[in-house]
C-alpha cells in the first residue's frame, strides 16, 4: 500500500511550491522623485509645474489628465504592473485615493524637484526632504491600516524607486547662477551624490531594504535642449550628455558603497541612458518616426501650460514620437524604458 502515499506526496510538494511562488516578493512600489514619476502630487500644491489638463493624459485610461507628464502612463506605473501589482501608482496627495490604495503603491514625487533643495525652489514644488516627511506619515497610516507586523513587512519588502536629478542640472545649475558660483559641475555632482546617500541612509533607517536608484537620461537630447542648441542646428547638447554619463557613474559607485556599508540592503542602479539614446538615434528600430521634436504643440519648447488642448500643432498619434512634450517621453517610450529597467536591474527583486 506504500504506493498510495506517492500521489499525496506529489500533491503536497506541488502545493508547497504554489505557496512559495504565488506570493509577490514585492508587495508595494514606493516612489520618490520628479516629473518622471509624479502621478499628480503637484495638482495639490501652488505651482505652475502641472499637467492636469488636456492633452496630457489623452491616452491614459479614461482619457483623463491626472498630473502625469505624458500622454499616458509613466515608468513607475509599468514597473508596478511588471511586479504583478496595480497598473498605476497613485499620487499620495491625490484625494481620490486612500491608504487602501497606497498599501500596494504610492508616489511622493513632485514634478520640478531634485536632490538639491534649491532646485525645488525654482518652481515652488515639493523638496526631497518633504517627500520623506510624507513617507513617514504614510508609514503611520499604513501601520494603522495593516497592523504593525504586516506594515513592517510591507515596508521591508517593498521596492523603493528613486528618479530625479535632471532638474538639478537643467533647471538649476545650468540656468541659475548661484550653484555655478559655488561649485564646478563635478563638485556639484558630488554634492548631489552626498544628498542621495543621506536620503537612502534615512530610508534604510526607516526600514527600506530594496532600492532602485534611477540614473539620468541623455538630457542633452531632450527636444528643449536641441531647440536651444543654436550653434549646432538641432543636434544634442553633448556637454549635457557627458555630465549625465559622469553622474550615472557616480550613482553606480554609490550603489556599491551603500551595499557594503548598510547590512541587508540591496541597492541597484536603473539606468535609462542608453536605451533612450538608442530610441533617439534609431527611432525606427523601436517603431517610432520622430525623435528630434515632441508630439505636443510645435514639439520644440512647449511643456506644461504651453502644451494645451488649443494648440493646433499637436500630433494625432503619440506612439510615433519618442517625446510627448519638450521634456518628457511618450507613454510608449516610458513602457520601453520601464521594461528595460526591469530586465537589466529590477529583476533582482522578483
Amino acid at each position: 500500500m506504500a504506493y498510495m502515499h506517492v500521489p499525496w506526496l506529489f500533491i503536497l510538494i506541488q502545493f508547497l511550491l504554489l505557496l512559495v511562488t504565488s506570493g509577490a516578493k514585492v508587495p508595494a512600489i514606493i516612489v520618490f522623485g520628479d516629473s518622471s514619476v509624479d502621478a499628480g502630487n503637484n495638482n495639490q500644491i501652488s505651482t505652475v509645474a502641472r499637467s492636469n489638463f488636456e492633452p496630457y493624459g489623452r491616452d491614459f485610461s479614461g482619457g483623463q489628465p491626472t498630473g502625469r507628464f505624458s500622454n499616458g502612463r509613466i515608468p513607475s506605473d509599468f514597473i508596478s504592473q511588471a511586479f504583478g501589482l496595480k497598473p498605476t501608482v497613485p499620487a499620495y496627495l491625490d484625494p481620490k485615493y486612500s491608504i487602501k490604495d497606497f498599501a500596494v503603491g504610492v508616489t511622493f514625487a513632485s514634478a520640478g524637484t531634485g536632490y538639491d533643495n534649491a532646485t525645488s525652489d525654482v518652481l515652488s514644488v515639493i523638496p526631497l526632504w518633504k517627500e520623506l516627511e510624507y513617507y513617514k506619515d504614510y508609514q503611520k497610516n499604513l501601520t494603522t491600516y495593516l497592523g504593525e507586523a504586516k506594515a513592517n513587512e510591507t515596508l521591508r519588502e517593498a521596492l523603493y524607486l528613486l528618479s530625479m536629478g535632471t532638474n538639478d542640472f537643467l533647471e538649476n545649475y545650468y540656468t541659475l547662477p548661484d550653484r555655478r558660483s559655488q561649485f564646478t559641475v563635478d563638485e556639484y555632482q558630488n554634492f548631489l551624490i552626498g544628498i542621495a546617500k543621506s536620503f537612502i541612509t534615512s530610508l534604510y533607517g526607516l526600514g527600506a531594504r530594496k532600492i532602485s536608484l534611477g540614473g539620468l537620461p541623455p538630457m542633452g537630447c531632450m527636444p528643449l535642449e536641441r531647440t536651444t542648441n543654436l550653434f549646432n542646428g538641432d543636434a544634442c547638447t553633448e556637454s549635457y550628455n557627458i555630465v549625465a554619463l559622469s553622474f550615472n557613474d557616480k550613482l553606480k559607485n554609490l550603489t556599491v558603497d551603500l551595499n557594503k556599508e548598510l547590512a541587508g540592503i540591496k541597492v541597484v542602479l536603473s539606468n535609462p541612458y542608453y536605451v533612450l539614446l538608442q530610441m533617439i538615434q534609431k527611432p525606427s528600430s523601436y517603431g517610432f518616426e520622430v525623435a528630434s521634436v515632441a508630439c505636443c504643440a510645435t514639439g520644440m519648447f512647449e511643456m506644461g501650460y504651453a502644451c494645451d488642448q488649443m494648440n493646433p500643432f499637436t500630433c494625432t498619434d503619440a506612439s510615433k514620437y519618442v517625446f510627448w512634450d519638450s521634456f518628457h517621453p511618450t507613454e510608449k517610450t516610458n513602457q520601453i524604458i520601464a521594461d528595460h529597467m526591469v530586465k537589466t536591474a529590477l529583476y533582482r527583486f522578483m
